[in-house]
């Protein structure tokens, strides 16, 4: 009997054991997804955050201040505002509402009401949906002006950081997606490219500008309307970020933009599959931190 019981208590201490480990494995992994992204002030951090079939990116820039590029659809508000919440913002200097489709500014209704706002930025192209134009009243009662996304403007533009607005190039478009605003982020060495939901016409007028980037967020959720080969070429980045709902009903990303994203061995992250993705960068180096699957 005094066996059986000794045995029973090694085997409780071996399952102990187990426990204790694994508990401090996951604690040491959520730990470490968070001192990434909280701490190092001195570097740019730029979260995808997962916002389901939508977009919605958060820049922390290195100058202290702070960019928030669409949050997705309603649903995902309370999400996309905790995260900033957590890293301890109260204010967010420059907001883009990069165009009137419900999976990108539906969320920004609530983010506008809840923080300071800088400064939002929005392309000429209106919309008499409900998010839209719940957006609009929440911009007046918080007493901000919209100001016009103008392909060309500077934003930030400081010796080793610049931040610009790249399109829409045209006033009119047949297809509301290429009204959205592209932006391209440069911070020394390193630069970022966000292409929102611009398909094909406007990736064209592209072709004349600067957009070469180390990081491309691919345009449309990889759709096949997105990311053509001329201008994949000419952009030539290293990694590329995809926001995208897991088995959402378009299908995407779509396995041509995959395979084209392969083919010229680019690194390939998706929120889908990684969850918020963060890279941050000194200005030389990037790096990434995915909250599943492999960093870099």
């Amino acid at each position: 009997m005094k066996k059986l019981k000794n045995i029973f208590y090694a085997i409780l201490l071996f399952l102990a054991a187990l426990c204790v480990e694994f508990v401090g494995t996951y604690a040491y992994n959520n730990y470490q997804f968070d001192e990434f992204e909280l701490l190092d002030d001195s570097k740019l951090k730029v979260h995808y955050i997962d916002v389901g079939q939508g977009d919605s990116t958060f820049i922390e820039l290195p100058n202290g201040k702070t960019v928030l590029i669409d949050a997705g659809e309603e649903i995902y508000a309370d999400k996309v505002i905790s995260y900033i919440k957590k890293r301890n913002y109260t204010k967010i200097d420059y907001v883009f509402a990069t165009h009137p489709h419900s999976d990108h500014i539906g969320g920004l209704t609530k983010v506008v009401k809840t923080f300071d706002i800088g400064s939002i930025y929005m392309p000429d192209v209106s919309n008499n949906t409900s998010f839209y134009t719940d957006l609009l009243k929440e911009i007046e009662a918080k007493g901000e002006k919209i100001r016009l996304a103008i392909a060309g403007k500077v934003v930030i533009n400081e010796s080793d950081l610049k931040l610009k607005i790249l399109a829409p190039n045209s006033a009119t478009y047949e297809e509301m997606n290429n009204y959205s605003i592209v932006l391209k982020l440069i911070y020394q060495e390193k630069s970022f490219l966000f292409m929102a939901d611009a398909e094909y016409d406007s990736e064209m007028e592209l072709l004349d500008k600067d957009i070469k980037a180390d990081v491309l967020k691919v345009g449309h959720h990889g759709s096949t309307s997105s990311t053509n080969y001329n201008f994949l070429k000419k952009v030539d980045p290293s990694i590329a970020v995809i926001s995208v709902g897991a088995n959402n009903d378009y299908g995407h990303p779509k396995e041509k933009i995959l395979n084209k994203l392969k083919e010229r061995n680019i690194r390939i992250y998706r929120t889908d599959l990684n969850g918020n993705i963060v890279i941050t960068s000194d200005g030389v180096n990037l790096k990434v931190k995915v909250a599943n699957g492999s960093n870099s």
